[in-house]
């Protein structure tokens, strides 16, 4: 494989020496550009813009070429590809975001799930991993990426996206047993997706918990982290001859952050209801942050948004172990130009905390 050229990103996640903070953003391939807008029109549509390795690598490259800064590459695909390889039949309704065909709402349906297989069942996604790694040559590392069992769960049962989980919480609290073994099976899922992205050349992967801030305290900890504990035990840590890192992220996750650290994973991604500074003194040494401006402040003009990248630049303060990125996805209407600037500001701000 390629040397890469720059790993300032894989070399903070471990917390070692950098020149300035590596910078990336959650959906950095997506509608805010006008190149994604296009490509997806000549895919005809969501899913064949995942599904076909061509068109995922030629999204997945878009932003880089567009931003020179941009430390990291993420796979352009979706969170909701597992449930799919099980049958839940993924489709998408304008408006309304994705949506399930069938829905699981009893034991019965739940011991009936397969566990897909990587490369037969989701090769279009290891095909799109391998055909990526192969256009980066070396130019940055690789994410993967999956979402959590939690997360995953709630599109299963709810049948889309759901503003109250009401469907998953009674589960959760009156057939836990049902539930147990639903997140079991896509911790295993997970598990065995991630090390086939691995395998296949993703560099450093990252757990989604995008719905793990619903749950009160008691419950994140027994049906949600518990799972991505369980999945960070199983997945393959050195790859081509240097480790591959794992970033957790729990959206609303900030109460919970001394917990999450010690689930194993090399990096905690923080939303923007958090202090980086408060949360680094929180964790200690024991990993890395990833995070966490605000992405409505892309919304605002560039000299507002280095004001805020500066100060949370600040808070962070010296030394490595921070991955600059948004606290979210970065959202469709967002101008281009202020995603450049931001980037920019990163890289301009942060040489002197790397002195």
């Amino acid at each position: 494989m390629t040397a890469l050229k720059n790993d300032r990103f894989l070399r903070a996640l471990l917390k070692q020496p950098v020149d300035v903070t590596p910078v990336w953003m959650m959906r950095q391939a997506g509608r805010y550009l006008p190149e994604y807008r296009a490509s997806r029109a000549k895919a005809g549509d969501f899913m064949s813009l995942c599904m076909n390795p061509e068109f995922a690598c030629e999204v997945t490259m878009q932003p880089l070429d567009r931003y020179p800064q941009l430390d990291a590459a993420i796979l352009f695909s979706d969170i909701l590809t597992i449930p799919d390889a099980m049958g839940q039949g993924l489709y998408f309704e304008t408006g309304e975001g994705p949506r399930f065909k069938k829905v699981v709402s009893t034991l019965a349906d739940i011991e009936a799930l397969p566990i897909p297989d990587p490369h037969k069942d989701l090769g279009y996604v290891m095909d799109a991993v391998s055909t990526i790694r192969r256009e980066l040559n070396g130019r940055v590392p690789l994410i993967g990426f999956s979402g959590s069992p939690w997360t995953l769960a709630t599109y299963m049962v709810e049948g889309g996206s759901s503003k109250d989980f009401r469907k998953s919480k009674a589960m959760l609290y009156e057939n836990p047993q049902a539930m147990h073994l639903l997140l079991d099976k896509l911790a295993q899922s997970v598990t065995s997706y991630l090390n086939g992205q691995i395998m296949a050349g993703a560099q450093a992967v990252q757990i989604f918990d995008s719905w793990g801030g619903s749950l009160s305290a008691a419950a994140y900890q027994e049906f949600s982290l518990a799972y991505m504990r369980k999945i960070v035990s199983g997945l393959i840590r050195e790859h081509e001859g240097r480790k591959v890192p794992v970033i957790l992220f729990t959206k609303g996750g900030g109460l919970w952050l001394e917990s999450i650290a010690d689930a194993g994973a090399d990096a905690l991604g923080l939303d923007w209801t958090c202090d980086i500074g408060n949360a680094r003194e929180r964790v200690g040494n024991k990993v890395a942050l990833q995070g966490n401006m605000d992405p409505t402040v892309l919304y605002a003009n560039p000299e507002a948004i280095r004001t805020e990248v500066g100060r949370i630049l600040a808070s962070y303060g010296k030394g490595s172990g921070h991955v600059f990125n948004l606290g979210h996805g970065i959202t469709p209407e967002v101008d281009p130009e202020h995603a450049g600037a931001f980037l920019r500001a990163v890289h301009e701000l942060s040489a002197q905390y790397h002195e």
